[in-house]
């Protein structure tokens, strides 16, 4: 080590003292940069512990700001705080209604937090535009016509109303048993219409928290507005629109709150502009009052099963989309299904198909068909078996 210590003297001794004072300058200027760099990293990992080691924040929402650096904000876990406001949080955006972060040890405002939409809702079904078209369904004619009137022409031709005097229907309800095409009718509407389609099945409004289907269906029709011109679609909507009773469980007077807030989006008092709800239900019988007056569901529209001219047309469609062996008799076939639905006339012709690839062919013929058709009808005997008594169910 002195050794060392000689030869760094030496070295020293061969420069004035200009130059020694200049290199002991720089040397510290290093030293003091290295310590400098060094309490950064000390204070990052520093602030680091500290974001780990900290209690979390409870989301609250604001009511109204009070005088003297106080608010009025509804907690998350319950009650309503008079609370402090944290000096650095910015006052202009702190407007009532918007959600804030509170501490845990006096619950003061340290944040305000930007908008968010509920996961549920964001992972919803939103087409742009569906890849439905009219010429798609078959047998519903009259429907189509329906439907084009209450919510196409509204959302193509807005000026006719207003010139008119008249108020644009808010909303068409589709009932008939399942597999008639309600689903296709509204995708099909949405595409001839350009709108954007939101699907949603109403038993996702249906939670385990006090009011959180309620926030849900008033996120779902903030989401329309955004998109609009948009169609909501409400598939199943018996599942939160059942006849109310005054007395239930928890869970049904929650449904029912649920179904409050529906009958407050549709007719409220925030217009629905560009915005048109079409809901489907196997079950009519059983919906409340309140959802069928005027001025909620305008129209209802029956979806029954097809006429022998309906299957008719449905087997042509789905016909036309298949490769064909030989010419097919589609009137035979539209005799022999009789009561089928649509969706069953669709899994005949696919049926078809199956039994085609069986026999090692690519092509359908009058055979395959026959044989799906009796495949499908003991699959319709053995449901039958199994019938809950609804009358569409």
């Amino acid at each position: 080590m002195s050794g060392d210590v000689d030869s760094f003297k030496e070295r020293l001794s061969v420069y004035d003292p200009i130059s020694l004072k200049a290199i002991y300058e720089e040397k510290i200027n290093e030293l003091m940069r290295e310590n400098e760099r060094l309490r950064d990293q000390l204070n990052y990992y520093k602030n680091e512990l500290e974001k780990l080691t900290s209690p979390p924040l409870i989301e609250g929402t604001l009511i109204e700001v009070l005088p003297d650096d106080l608010a009025l904000v509804k907690s998350s876990t319950g009650p309503v705080l008079i609370v402090q406001i944290d000096p650095r949080v910015d006052r202009s955006k702190l407007v009532p209604g918007v959600s804030v972060a509170l501490t845990q040890r006096n619950s003061a405002i340290v944040r305000v937090l930007p908008g968010r939409e509920d996961p549920l809702v964001r992972a919803l079904e939103v087409i742009e535009k569906p890849n439905v078209m009219y010429s798609e369904i078959g047998g519903l004619s009259e429907q189509i016509r329906e439907l084009r009137e209450v919510v196409e022409l509204p959302l193509v031709k807005p000026h006719l109303f207003r010139e008119l005097g008249i108020d644009p229907p808010k909303g068409v309800l589709l009932y008939g048993p399942p597999g008639t095409g309600k689903t296709m009718l509204a995708k099909a509407v949405a595409a001839e219409s350009n709108a954007t389609f939101i699907h949603v099945v109403a038993s996702e409004f249906a939670q385990k928290f006090v009011g959180e289907g309620a926030r849900m269906v008033k996120e779902v029709f903030a989401l329309a507005r955004r998109k609009a011109p948009a169609i909501v679609f409400i598939d199943e909507i018996d599942a939160i629109g059942a006849r109310r009773i005054e007395l239930g469980t928890s869970g049904e007077r929650e449904v029912q709150r649920t179904l409050m807030q529906l009958l407050a989006e549709i007719d409220g008092f925030k217009p629905l502009d560009n915005v048109k709800i079409i809901a489907a239900t196997n079950r009519l019988d059983i919906l409340d009052p309140a959802l069928l007056r005027p001025g909620r569901f305008d129209r209802l529209i029956e979806v029954p099963l097809p006429d022998f001219r309906g299957r008719k047309e449905i087997f042509e469609i789905y016909l036309k989309k298949v490769k064909k062996c030989e010419e097919i008799n589609v009137e035979l076939l539209a005799s022999l299904t009789e009561g089928f639905s649509g969706a069953e006339i669709k899994s005949v012709v696919t049926e078809a198909g199956y039994v085609a690839i069986r026999n090692d062919r690519t092509c359908i013929n009058n055979d395959d068909l026959m044989e799906a058709l009796r495949t499908i009808e003991k699959k319709r005997f053995k449901e039958s078996k199994k019938d809950t008594g609804g009358k569409y169910a």
